[in-house]
């Protein structure tokens, strides 16, 4: 039937939220709030104003078979997403709307939606998680080009045009759209920003980078072209389907959700495609702060096994400097990889080097420039931390994680201790009790400067260390070197120039 036929009242109202129920409980995110919206509620336009001048020649554009993987979804939201996908992409364009149903506990909230025209559903018979989930999507589609997207999502105008576009232009270009922000709280829609793109640290957790003013300046007279992103968020995304079956569709080894962005985005990239964000195609995605479902194994194992499956493969020798960042991944077992390897050997894949230099010369490798790496100890368990801080703030001392992040540190022949754009610097100048703040690194800044001297992180040309004895009233700061314990420092990565 129609989606304006389908009886989306009853749909939603028989998982509706109980009186004195906790409305985020279930989900993550204010299901409640969801449930009060239409199906086909209007969202504001976010694109560029240059994009509704673009129009297309949809006879000559390629139709894509739309992927929607889930488990325990809200029905709200994932029927808003079938739904907006159908009432904002021309007809033509979609072939078909596959929903994977990831074992949800209710086989009714996948089932019952495929009265919709050209809804599919699979039910999976146990839990298969996202990658193999996906797989099974891709090879039941019968378009040529696979459209992945999450199950809390809503499309906006003319979402598809362009991203169909350019692979009809390119098949080997994977893209993706501009990922607007639906609030967890309200469901407010609101426009992102146009000048993000996806990268990450050496703990390789995806982070959005902005670009450079020079890149800002380049693209002003041509804000609607493709962005080169070193890096996809992974939930949203298009791909010529012969082309993602080339590249070795998903890694099947790979449980639950977490790294498989990260391990496509070096495939593509690696075997010779190309990952671009499209500005003119918008899709509203709901974040939220926690996963609302379960990870057999815990959810930091099963994310660190798939991540260094990912690293395994696709970094060459430049792996040491995550091990380096994340010390706990080396005792996660990651399987067997032989077939994965394969893949690069089948498609004449290039080095991880040719990608930092070519695709992500942003991030900065450590051997280059650093003589020290990775979380700064003290004792057994206690590591230096940002606890959250930025420009101005102090640093302290917690617990040991292993995850990089806020612990995650590297040392430089210009003897500056960096956490990304930031330095150590002693704050009230080369004196006893001066607190450790983080301000943006200057090579002309003596405060910025510290030696290694027999596990002491000395002022350089001082007799001041970096001591911890007053770290919960004041963070860390410097003291009359003593050798006491309080002083007494080591890198998880000592020494990167031998």
């Amino acid at each position: 039937i129609p989606w304006r036929d389908f009886d989306e009242s009853s749909y939603i109202s028989a998982t509706a939220i109980h009186h004195g129920e906790d409305k985020y409980k279930r989900n993550k995110f204010n299901q409640q709030a969801s449930d009060k919206l239409k199906c086909d509620r209007p969202v504001p336009d976010t694109r560029n104003g240059l994009c509704s001048s673009n129009s297309w020649d949809l006879s000559k554009l390629p139709a894509t078979s739309v992927i929607v993987t889930f488990h325990n979804e809200a029905r709200s939201t994932l029927l808003r997403t079938v739904v907006s996908v159908l009432n904002r992409s021309p007809p033509s364009l979609v072939r078909e709307i596959i929903l994977v149903d990831d074992f949800s506990d209710n086989a009714e909230d996948g089932q019952l939606l495929a009265q919709i025209e050209k809804v599919r559903v699979l039910r999976n018979n146990q839990r298969e998680g996202l990658m193999r989930s996906r797989i099974r999507g891709a090879d039941a589609a019968a378009a040529p080009v696979l459209t992945f997207l999450d199950s809390h999502v809503e499309c906006n105008k003319n979402w598809l045009e362009p991203l169909l576009q350019r692979i009809a232009d390119d098949r080997t270009a994977v893209v993706c759209p501009i990922i607007d922000v639906i609030n967890m709280d309200n469901f407010e829609y609101i426009g992102a920003s146009a000048d993000l793109r996806g990268g990450f640290d050496w703990n390789l957790v995806f982070k959005w980078d902005y670009m450079s003013s020079e890149e800002r300046r380049s693209r002003a007279g041509n804000p609607t072209a493709p962005i080169s992103t070193p890096m996809i968020a992974g939930g949203l995304f298009s791909m010529d389907k012969s082309y993602f079956n080339q590249l070795g569709k998903y890694d099947t080894a790979m449980d639950v959700w977490g790294g498989e962005n990260l391990e496509i985005s070096f495939r593509v990239w690696q075997c010779g495609g190309r990952l671009e964000i499209i500005p003119c195609s918008r899709v509203g995605h709901v974040f939220r702060k926690q996963h609302p479902y379960t990870f057999p194994g815990g959810s930091g194992n099963v994310f660190t096994r798939n991540t260094r499956r990912a690293a395994e493969v696709w970094m060459d020798d430049y792996k040491e400097y995550y091990y380096a960042a994340v010390p706990s991944a080396k005792l996660i077992p990651f399987g067997n990889i032989e077939n994965r390897l394969q893949i690069r050997v089948r498609n004449q894949c290039k080095p991880f080097k040719w990608y930092l230099e070519n695709v992500y010369p942003e991030l900065r490798v450590p051997s280059k420039e650093s003589v020290a790496f990775g979380s700064i100890k003290q004792g057994v368990n206690k590591c230096i931390d940002t606890l959250g801080h930025v420009q101005e703030g102090s640093i302290g001392l917690y617990e040991c994680h292993d995850s990089g992040g806020n612990q995650e540190f590297s040392m430089n022949k210009e003897m500056q201790i960096r956490h990304q754009d930031l330095c150590f610097t002693a704050g009230e100048g080369a004196r006893e009790g001066s607190i450790i703040k983080l301000r943006h690194c200057d090579e002309n800044n003596t405060m910025q400067k510290f030696e290694q001297s027999k596990s002491q992180l000395r002022l350089y040309q001082s007799s001041y260390c970096i001591d911890s004895r007053h770290e919960r009233d004041m963070g860390l700061i410097l003291s009359k070197c003593d050798h006491s314990r309080s002083q007494q420092w080591r890198f998880s990565m000592g020494d990167l120039t031998h």
